[in-house]
């Protein structure tokens, strides 16, 4: 008769704890978790901010965030190595074969950059560059001096950087004179804000940036020692007053709001998952940034997408 006994005391003292922890369990969304992000330096400002503001609300959650490109954001995401990967150009096909999921997230854009001491920047400022003067710069390498830029004799050499590393500000500079990231010469540097500080260290340099490393994101002036390489979007050979917007930051992004400045190099920005999100507490955060977490993308330098973008994007996680 023991042996009843005992089984029946387990029972009971089973059903005890089940009820006392009953009403302690944690839906997934309230348990402790972390989402890891990687990728583009373009997205990384705002995505750190995000992460900022929502372990603010939600304590439970951690946010790490790690920049390295668009394609180290992609490769981490496809390898399951982190949650979301922040990706600054298309996304290819081949990268949705293998089960790329992605939404629009945020807008900006990549611009030409030049040392603000160049011995040509009145005249570069007065001109401008059209998409053919770029693409015989980086790409046909046919124009080597800064005096041929607007056919003139010399030998003042331009010294030519790009990005060392895959990323969507090269491929997107690349797309907008005409190539691929692989097509662009000059000397590779790694990452944005090393670019920015090669060009900015090196009076005849020129370089390409995304804008929140081009202008100083707590100000929107320009960043000490960089100018910005203005583009003759008409092709007159002369900077007219609606294509000079690149004073501050502001007005660049009005400029780009607006269609004004081409697209590309303007472009949207994404959060990319393997696969379509799962885990509530995931798809909770990717709502946020959808709706409430908009309202941090003005003020960190960037645009917002439309709104029927926004609303297929928050459909698409149902």
């Amino acid at each position: 008769m023991r042996m009843p006994i005992r089984i029946c005391v387990v029972i009971l003292l089973g059903m005890l704890v089940c009820t006392c922890d009953g009403g302690k369990e944690k839906s997934d969304t309230e348990s402790n978790h972390t989402i890891s992000i990687s990728g583009a330096w373009a997205l990384y400002p705002l995505t750190v901010k995000w992460a900022e503001e929502y372990m603010k609300i939600k304590p439970n959650i951690r946010i790490e965030v790690s920049a390295g490109g668009a394609g180290k954001g992609m490769s981490d995401m496809l390898s399951d190595f982190v949650d979301i990967g922040m990706i600054s150009r298309e996304i290819f096909p081949v990268e949705v074969e293998k089960g790329a999921w992605y939404i629009p997230v945020a807008k900006d854009a990549v611009v030409g950059t030049i040392n603000a001491k160049n011995p040509y920047i009145k005249e570069i400022q007065l001109h401008g560059a059209t998409k053919e003067m770029l693409r015989k710069i980086w790409i046909e390498q046919s124009v080597t001096t800064w005096e041929a830029l607007y056919g003139q004799q010399g030998n003042t050499v331009i010294h030519v950087y790009t990005r060392s590393d895959a990323c969507g500000a090269a491929q997107i500079w690349a797309q907008f004179i005409g190539g691929n990231q692989d097509d662009l010469g000059g000397v590779g540097v790694y990452a944005d804000p090393g670019l920015a500080d090669a060009v900015i260290k090196d009076t005849l340099g020129i370089g390409f940036n995304n804008i929140n490393y081009a202008y100083d994101p707590a100000t929107g002036e320009l960043a000490q020692g960089l100018a910005i390489l203005p583009l003759d979007l008409n092709n007159s050979l002369k900077l007219e007053s609606e294509e000079n917007f690149y004073a501050t930051r502001t007005e660049l992004l009005n400029a780009i709001n607006q269609g004004v400045y081409p697209s590309p190099p303007a472009r949207n920005l994404f959060f990319a998952c393997h696969g379509l999100p799962q885990k509530s507490y995931l798809v909770e955060f990717l709502r946020w940034i959808l709706t409430d977490g908009q309202r941090y993308v003005l003020e960190s330098g960037y645009i917002t997408i439309s709104a029927q973008e926004l609303q297929k994007a928050v459909d698409s996680l149902r």
